[in-house]
């Protein structure tokens, strides 16, 4: 099977891979109902050491800058209480955490999630973590540039390995919600 994006040697779709997935995420996988057929969702190969952006692009292909988002964790407080969120951009842009995401969640305060919460609570990889699998009642915010790709890359909760996904699955998340402007240039 030949990858929709990117120079990937192995492609698999994620419901035949699903012990190359973290527990939440081949979770989520099994029990996918969203209007995109879970086999769309594929799983590709990746080299650990080849994670970082500048190095990966290089391996996987340059086209990959615009058509890969990263995950990330983030912390809303206010009043002593925290939510927890996920909040999907594209790589080149950053979230806005002190303006969107901030307002979206009611919190005084917002900022990125330490990496132990990040991890313990996802069950996933840092560095690898992917909206597909997160707790159930977390609020899933993704930029509606992401949404509009074909196919996005993104983590597959392990640091080894990643998830194409086209881009309209994303909004079909449980507590998804797109937002303009969540990603910043």
């Amino acid at each position: 099977m030949r990858a929709p994006i990117g120079d990937f040697d192995t492609v698999t779709p994620a419901p035949d891979c699903l012990d190359e997935l973290v527990a939440p995420v081949a979770e989520a996988v099994r029990g996918w109902s969203g209007g995109v057929p879970a086999d769309r969702i594929l799983h590709v190969d990746t080299e650990p050491e080849w994670a970082d952006t500048a190095v990966f692009l290089e391996h996987y292909g340059r086209e990959l800058l615009d058509r890969s988002a990263n995950c990330v964790v983030v912390a809303g407080k206010r009043g002593g209480e925290t939510t927890l969120a996920a909040c999907v951009v594209l790589s080149a842009t950053r979230v806005d955490v002190n303006g969107a995401v901030r307002r979206r969640l009611g919190a005084r305060k917002a900022s990125f999630a330490p990496m132990d919460t990040a991890t313990g609570e996802t069950g996933m990889e840092y560095g690898g973590i992917t909206p597909i699998g997160l707790p159930g009642h977390w609020p899933v915010l993704v930029d509606s540039a992401v949404v509009d790709l074909p196919y996005v890359l993104l983590g597959s909760g392990r640091r080894r390995g990643k998830l194409l996904v086209p881009g309209k699955a994303l909004a079909e998340l449980p507590n998804a919600e797109v937002l303009e402007g969540l990603g910043l240039a």
